[in-house]
């Protein structure tokens, strides 16, 4: 039988609280808070305080699936934490497949659990607050211009992040294909700055030319392909999805990640010809905590792959669910009992 008291409670040692989609949807939180939550993560995890042990991966023959589990531990907050994501049908149209995405919390001091959460929302948040801080880190001095590439959950929440971290943007410009994408993006461009607004442009490449920074969040079939001659030096280039071509990567002055462990497990589709790629210059949690250089000089073009880490997920669901608990949401089970 399951308890559907508030969650808003003191933890015990035969109790979970599950908190659904509906709940973590329902929390307000704002990009600035994200950032902050996910640079702590990083600054903690470069201290040597955190662990995020590489992900397991499984895939049938065909590739109709793929599953991963992440374990990993936040020493700020004390908190160790499984994530796992699983997709099927991934030769279907995307409304036809299944995705799942779960972090199960436990308390490292008290040795209890937390929660046990949907994490869509969280990885949705957390990508954006990555790239954000990767434009901050990596971007020249006195970056103005944006371009956005795609219109997707990324696209639609990056300008928001970009300006909470480079608030000097004041040329704002997005590449998309889907009109209700577009108009996504600007509803949630006029909900978090109101005061802002962004270009609608129909030839990637001739905005990249134009812009400082490019982000490129769109799906595996955009037309775009934004390759390295149509960036102007000092540059940065972050690659969330797809919308940059491999040379731009292979022709860059500096390359960052976040991970190049992973970069390299899941950045194959950025391969040369002789399906190599660059050596990595600098990972992401040593440029947040100032022991290695975004960039080196103000006109170097620069690439940055962005690519999770469950330290950032977990901060960031801990967050979620300390808020979700002060506010008494979620539902109690007595799982083991």
């Amino acid at each position: 039988m399951t308890d559907t008291s508030p969650a808003g409670h003191i933890p015990d040692d035969r109790t979970l609280t599950l908190l659904s989609t509906a709940d973590v949807a329902g929390i307000a939180i704002t990009p600035a808070d994200v950032v902050e939550t996910v640079e702590r993560a990083y600054r903690t995890l470069a201290a040597g305080r955190s662990d995020n042990p590489r992900k397991l991966t499984v895939k049938p023959t065909d590739g109709h699936s793929v599953a991963y589990a992440m374990l990993g531990r936040d020493g700020t907050r004390d908190v160790v934490a499984v994530k796992t994501s699983y997709k099927h049908g991934l030769h279907r149209p995307r409304g036809e497949q299944h995705y799942y995405t779960t972090l199960t919390l436990y308390d490292d001091r008290s040795g209890l659990p937390v929660a046990m959460m949907d994490c869509g929302r969280i990885g949705a948040l957390r990508t954006p607050a990555v790239s954000a801080l990767l434009a901050r880190a990596c971007a020249a001095p006195g970056a103005r211009s944006a371009l956005v590439i795609g219109t997707g959950t990324q696209g639609r929440l990056a300008l928001p992040f970009l300006l909470t971290t480079l608030p000097g943007l004041d040329h704002l410009m997005l590449y998309g294909t889907h009109p209700e994408g577009i108009a996504a993006v600007r509803a949630q461009l006029r909900t978090d700055f109101p005061e802002r607004s962004v270009e609608v442009v129909t030839d990637a490449d001739k905005a990249a030319a134009a812009a400082d920074v490019v982000l490129a969040t769109a799906g595996p079939r955009t037309p775009a392909a934004v390759a390295a001659p149509s960036l102007r030096p000092g540059s940065l280039a972050v690659l969330v999805g797809h919308g940059l071509a491999p040379s731009t990567l292979h022709a860059a002055d500096r390359v960052v990640a976040t991970s190049e462990a992973q970069m390299r497990v899941t950045g194959t589709d950025m391969a040369d010809a002789s399906g190599a790629l660059p050596a990595v210059d600098a990972e992401f949690p040593a440029v947040i905590a100032g022991t290695a250089a975004g960039r080196t000089g103000p006109r170097e073009r620069v690439f940055a792959y962005n690519s999770g880490l469950v330290v950032t997920d977990i901060a960031l669901g801990h967050r979620f669910a300390q808020l979700a608990l002060a506010q008494g949401l979620g539902t109690r089970v007595p799982l083991w009992r």
